[in-house]
């Protein structure tokens, strides 16, 4: 009776997934873990080959997925995907925006003051990362609530550099921090306009190695960096994350279990955003 209930407070089976950023090292990880639990997923991305990757991986363990190449800011594409995938399967009852990343040049580095920071770098910051996630929400969160039985699970992916300040990142802070407000600002707005059962949360990860990091924190020796040095220092657990250790928390807001949380950030990132440092 346990295992029963427990499966049942965590089973997506039947659930209708859409993952942005699917394509990347978190994004696809997280597809696959809905696969996992049971969920039917479409597989967004700019980068259509590896789409078409990540759906051979989830179908090879026995999963349902669908490739659907596109650009978060191009709201075309993104109404066509959802239409491919209501077309399909019905839905969508889960969308899960990991599309995002940094810009180099919107990083305080190599002796530039704040004051130098270039204008089209942060404007392109914040549309991947803030714009880049009000799309996707606009498009298939609309889907969502004009069903004939308004619900489903909005996570928005945000960052430990949302919540406090780390060095260099300031476009990437400033835009994950935006991610979080739009986050709660929506929980409570769908909530009240079309019920509880349409929900919106955050998850905010901790370090883990991924395409765009991983120059940064490990050198081409796999030892760690003098900055991969201060963060592993800095995380209790001792070490950086791995990808499928997102995929509890990710099952978790998007589940039955879940049904009373709704405008919360969940950090993921072995003690870091709890330790001073000292």
């Amino acid at each position: 009776m346990t295992e029963a209930f427990l499966g049942g407070l965590f089973d997506l089976s039947g659930r209708v997934a859409a993952v942005t950023g699917a394509t990347g090292t978190l994004g696809g990880e997280m597809a696959r873990g809905l696969a996992r639990a049971g969920a039917k997923v479409g597989v967004l991305g700019r980068r259509e080959e590896r789409a078409a990757r990540v759906v051979a991986e989830i179908e090879a363990a026995g999963g349902e997925a669908m490739a659907l190449p596109a650009d978060v800011l191009d709201r075309g594409q993104l109404e066509a995907a959802r239409d491919a995938l209501v077309g399909r399967w019905g839905g969508p009852d889960i969308l899960v925006n990991a599309a995002g990343g940094n810009v180099p040049e919107a990083t305080v580095s190599g002796g530039m003051e704040v004051f130098d920071l270039p204008e089209e770098a942060l404007r392109r910051v914040f549309d991947l990362n803030l714009i880049g996630t009000v799309l996707p929400v606009q498009v298939f969160g609309e889907a969502m609530a004009q069903g004939t039985d308004p619900g489903g699970s909005i996570v928005n992916v945000s960052s430990m550099a949302a919540q406090r300040p780390l060095t260099n990142v300031v476009g990437y802070s400033a835009a994950k921090a935006a991610v979080e407000s739009f986050t709660r600002w929506t929980a409570v707005e769908l909530a009240r306009k079309y019920g509880a059962g349409l929900r919106v949360n955050a998850l905010a990860p901790g370090f883990f190695l991924g395409e765009q990091n991983r120059a940064m924190l490990v050198d081409e020796s796999g030892g760690l960096t003098e900055r991969g040095r201060q963060i592993v220092d800095h995380t209790p657990a001792g070490r950086f994350g791995e990808p499928d250790e997102l995929v509890g928390a990710l099952i978790f807001l998007c589940s039955p279990a879940a049904r009373f949380v709704t405008g919360v950030v969940v950090p993921v990132d072995g003690g870091f955003g709890a330790f001073s440092g000292v």
